[in-house]
C-alpha cells in the first residue's frame, strides 16, 4: 500500500472525558468546546514535512469506552506513535491507560523505538488536581516515554505537544514545520524563469 509511507498516524488514547478530542481538535481546528461529546473514532489529518517532503499526519481520536477492543487493537497495530491522555483531576484516568500501554507493548513489541507521549490534559484545573506532575513523569520514566501536562481549553502546550512527538521520530524527520524557505526560492526561480536579461 504506498499510502502508507506518506502517512504518519499518531493515535490518541485515554479514558472518557479526558480531552483527547479536544486536543486534537485544538491542534488541527484552533477550537476548544465546552460541552463534552463521546468519540467512537475520528480521525484527522494534518499536513506535516515528513524527510524533507510533505506528508499527511493522520491522527486518530479513540474512544474513551472499552466496549471497541478490536478497534482498539487495529488502532495500535496500525500506529506510527501514541498521546496517552489522562485528566490531572482524575487519578483513575491515569490508572485507565495501564492496560492500554501494556497492549501497545504487546502488539508493538519493542516500544522504545516508538513515540510515546505521556500526557496530563486539565492542567488549567490545578485546584482540583488528583495526579501530581511528578507523578506523570515518573509514570512516563518507568514507560520509557515522554511526558508533557497541556491545557486544550487554554491552547497550552497542545502545538508543542505534537511537535515533541514527532521529535521523538527516529525512523523518519517529521515536522510540523513546512519547509517554507524552500518553496520561496522555488517561487523565485519561476518568477526568473523565461525572462531573458540583455548584456
Amino acid at each position: 500500500m504506498p499510502e502508507q509511507s506518506n502517512d504518519y498516524r499518531v493515535v490518541v488514547f485515554g479514558a472518557g472525558g479526558v480531552g483527547k478530542s479536544s486536543l486534537v481538535l485544538r491542534f488541527v481546528k484552533g477550537t476548544f468546546r465546552e460541552s463534552y461529546i463521546p468519540t467512537i473514532e475520528d480521525t484527522y489529518r494534518q499536513v506535516i514535512s515528513c524527510d524533507k517532503s510533505i506528508c499527511t499526519l493522520q491522527i486518530t481520536d479513540t474512544t474513551g469506552s472499552h466496549q471497541f477492543p478490536a478497534m482498539q487493537r487495529l488502532s495500535i497495530s496500525k500506529g506510527h506513535a501514541f498521546i496517552l491522555v489522562y485528566s490531572i483531576t482524575s487519578r483513575q484516568s491515569l490508572e485507565e491507560l495501564k492496560p492500554i500501554y501494556e497492549q501497545i507493548c504487546q502488539i508493538k513489541g519493542d516500544v522504545e523505538s516508538i513515540p510515546i507521549m505521556l500526557v496530563g490534559n486539565k492542567n488549567d484545573e490545578n485546584q482540583n488536581r488528583e495526579v501530581d506532575s511528578s507523578e506523570g513523569e515518573a509514570m512516563a520514566k518507568k514507560w520509557k516515554c515522554a511526558f508533557m501536562e497541556t491545557s486544550a481549553k487554554l491552547n497550552h502546550n497542545v502545538k508543542e505537544l505534537f511537535q515533541e512527538l514527532l521529535n521523538l521520530e527516529k525512523r523518519r524527520t517529521v515536522s510540523l514545520q513546512i519547509d517554507g524557505k524552500k518553496n520561496k526560492q522555488q517561487k523565485r526561480k519561476e518568477k526568473l524563469k523565461g525572462k531573458c536579461v540583455v548584456m
